[in-house]
């Protein structure tokens, strides 16, 4: 099973992410931020990963170092669960639609990291949450899981709509690069010959 715990401690926020990339998609989310929960719960269904996320942060301030931190921590915890990437389909994508909105998600699992984000949300906030902080989530992610990621809203009037699309085309995207291939078992998928840099 590829599985990770990572506790991740500062003084803005603690944080503790375990994740369960062959699980069956149970969500289990207390980060005090609760739309951001909702979409956590995404990632983990439409990605068939099992994720229990846990934070406690200076929410009195605002949730950006909330946000930001628990894209950080599930980076590092994807990145120690999906080890030497030997066997995996490396790439993944989806597109997702919601009522009006379509978004698009591309992954490589490429041990660089890189995000290319394009997103114009028709409100400011959803609810009390400010969408900036969904850019700052991404960056955390890729920088510390080391993946490539283009994310493309392409249509959308309803904010909620368009964030929903982004996160579940986003878990279904990681599902498909971290599928195992029969076809390339026991082989890394890179001329390279490794995915780590």
């Amino acid at each position: 099973m590829r599985t990770a715990t990572v506790t991740r401690n500062t003084l803005e926020t603690q944080i503790t992410v375990s994740l369960n990339l062959d699980g069956t998609g149970v969500g289990r989310f207390e980060t005090g931020v609760p739309f951001l929960d909702h979409m956590m719960d995404q990632i983990a269904r439409h990605g068939l990963i099992d994720l229990d996320v846990k934070a406690v942060g200076d929410l009195h301030i605002d949730a950006h170092h909330t946000v930001e931190d628990i894209g950080i921590t599930l980076g590092q915890a994807f990145a120690r669960a999906i080890g030497d990437k030997k066997g995996i389909r490396r790439y993944g994508h989806a597109y997702v639609p919601l009522d009006e909105a379509l978004s698009r998600v591309v992954i490589d699992l490429s041990g660089r990291p890189g995000l290319v984000y394009n997103v114009d949300y028709t409100r400011a906030n959803i609810g009390q949450f400010d969408v900036d902080l969904f850019s700052e989530f991404f960056h955390g992610f890729v920088n510390h899981s080391m993946t490539t990621l283009h994310i493309d809203n392409l249509r959308g009037h309803n904010s909620h709509h368009q964030a929903e699309t982004i996160f579940k085309a986003f878990g279904r995207a990681l599902r498909m690069a971290c599928e195992q291939d029969e076809r390339m078992a026991g082989i890394t998928p890179s001329t390279k010959g490794t995915l780590s840099a």
